[in-house]
């Protein structure tokens, strides 16, 4: 479903790259961890697979289609949700809603019958015809969701979902990750909670100074007895063995 190969970015004149030679794929119907320290080139890798940076070196496919030849029909198979809820606070709810799904040549009933179903699960429906500048924090990454799968992406892209959500919000958002991928979907979402990936997806990878350390299955670490923590914090060179 994603396929990143080789990927090298760097920013301006640096002599150092931000991602370097990095490459992972990623199946239908698993959800899919991305962790590395502050500055290990997670959000630079997510937004070049977004198309929002150029890249040097390199290619991404999403669903056979590259990001770089061909990015109108790729982007067509993806839903983002930002760290930073880029959305149009002065419209409502509900016209964000029909903006991003008209962009999608979504028909208006399934979109509608898609909208209603998440914002029943979000409890979100009080204020959808509400401006989003009205919104807490929670309610805008809820809407950032809705807005992601109005469409029913192939491939849905998350950047730190969970940071700053309370426990219900996190709950409803991890549900609708699981439901999503079970549908034959991917969820691929970066995140600094080693527990939440650790109890929600199928794989994972560990990125440090823009390189890969490692991929792995959350099943095979569980039977072996394994903590994913134990292992992040050895790569990124926090704890020694004992």
């Amino acid at each position: 479903m994603l396929e990143i190969k080789n990927l090298t970015k760097s920013y301006g004149n640096s002599q150092v790259n931000a991602v370097e030679d990095l490459s992972f794929s990623l199946k239908a119907g698993e959800i899919y961890g991305f962790l590395g320290p502050n500055g290990a080139g997670k959000s630079t890798t997510i937004k070049s697979l977004m198309g929002i940076y150029p890249f040097q070196q390199g290619d991404i496919l999403i669903d056979g289609v590259s990001i770089k030849t061909d990015p109108l029909r790729a982007k067509m198979q993806i839903g983002y949700v930002s760290d930073n809820h880029a959305v149009f606070e002065r419209l409502t709810g509900q016209e964000y809603i029909n903006h991003i799904a008209n962009l999608y040549r979504v028909d208006p009933q399934l979109a509608k019958e898609r909208t209603d179903r998440l914002l029943d699960i979000f409890k979100l429906r009080a204020a959808f015809n509400n401006p989003i500048k009205s919104y807490s924090h929670g309610m805008k990454q809820k809407i950032s969701v809705i807005a992601a799968l109005v469409h029913n992406p192939k491939l849905w892209v998350l950047d730190e979902p969970l940071t700053g959500l309370d426990p219900m919000s996190s709950y409803q958002l991890k549900q609708v990750m699981k439901q999503h991928a079970a549908e034959g979907n991917t969820v691929f979402f970066s995140s600094h909670i080693l527990d939440v990936v650790e109890n929600l997806c199928d794989r994972c990878c560990i990125i440090k100074g823009g390189k890969l350390q490692g991929v792995y299955d959350i099943a095979e670490l569980k039977a072996r007895g394994e903590s994913l923590e134990k292992i992040f914090m050895e790569i990124i060179g926090e704890i020694e063995e004992v």
